[in-house]
């Protein structure tokens, strides 16, 4: 008798819970991965091979389950369709994607601590994810470890990187702190960044870039056109 393969047996994520219910209880757990969907949104608006998760499960079959995902604030998966099928994900099931597991995974620890630096780790070094990152700007000390954290899965093993921002060149973007202005409220957030160590800009950011670029353009044209009106010569003549 033929067995069929485990893959083909495994639920769909139609079938699937697509969140575990669970509140955050720390404002950044929202905001900082939205951020950098945000900017990706911005600098691969033309690729199509490349998918961001922000609270969304991520089911796989070398946990305890292939029915209890991992959750994390947020993960970039490479190779894959930004909409599968055209369609938003629920969740994000590995063997519905080709076996593609996510090349990066963040987390943001909370008031309340969520396994980040052990459970979590195991469970992202198993699955494959190749860096793990650990954002904790508040409680740090109360975990004795550094705001910011990351790690890169070697021989099935992380081992914490200490550069920042950090160039993952497997995905072809850095990862580092930065400020970040909203009016008039300032805050630290993580940003991408290119190979130079250069971090790239909002879509706002690079609005108010071009905005002041053409203004320097009008203004030099302005004193070009007072000059030549200086010498006796019409610059509309020109």
């Amino acid at each position: 008798m033929v067995q069929s393969e485990p893959r083909f047996t495994l639920p769909t994520t139609d079938e699937l819970p697509c969140s575990d219910d669970t509140p955050v209880d720390n404002e950044d757990q929202n905001f900082l991965p939205n951020l950098l969907l945000f900017i990706l949104e911005s600098i691969w608006a033309n690729r199509n091979d490349w998918f961001f998760g922000i609270d969304m499960g991520i089911y796989h079959t070398t946990g305890v389950s292939h029915l209890v995902p991992v959750i994390p604030d947020g993960f970039l998966s490479l190779g894959v369709e930004r909409r599968k099928a055209g369609k938003s994900r629920l969740s994000y099931a590995v063997w519905e994607e080709e076996e593609i597991v996510p090349k990066f995974v963040l987390e943001v620890v909370s008031k309340t601590p969520g396994d980040e630096y052990d459970k979590k780790l195991e469970i992202y070094a198993k699955l494959g994810v190749l860096y793990y990152v650990i954002y904790n700007p508040q409680y740090w000390r109360r975990d004795q470890h550094q705001p910011f954290e990351l790690y890169k899965l070697v021989d099935g093993e992380y081992q914490q990187q200490i550069q920042e921002p950090f160039w993952m060149p497997e995905v072809g973007l850095g990862i580092g702190r930065g400020s970040y202005t909203s009016g008039v409220v300032k805050r630290e957030v993580l940003y991408w960044h290119d190979k130079e160590g250069k971090r790239y800009l909002t879509a706002d950011e690079v609005a108010q870039s071009e905005r002041q670029q053409r203004e320097l353009a009008e203004q030099h044209q302005q004193r070009l056109a007072a000059k030549l009106r200086e010498l006796g010569i019409d610059p509309n003549s020109i």
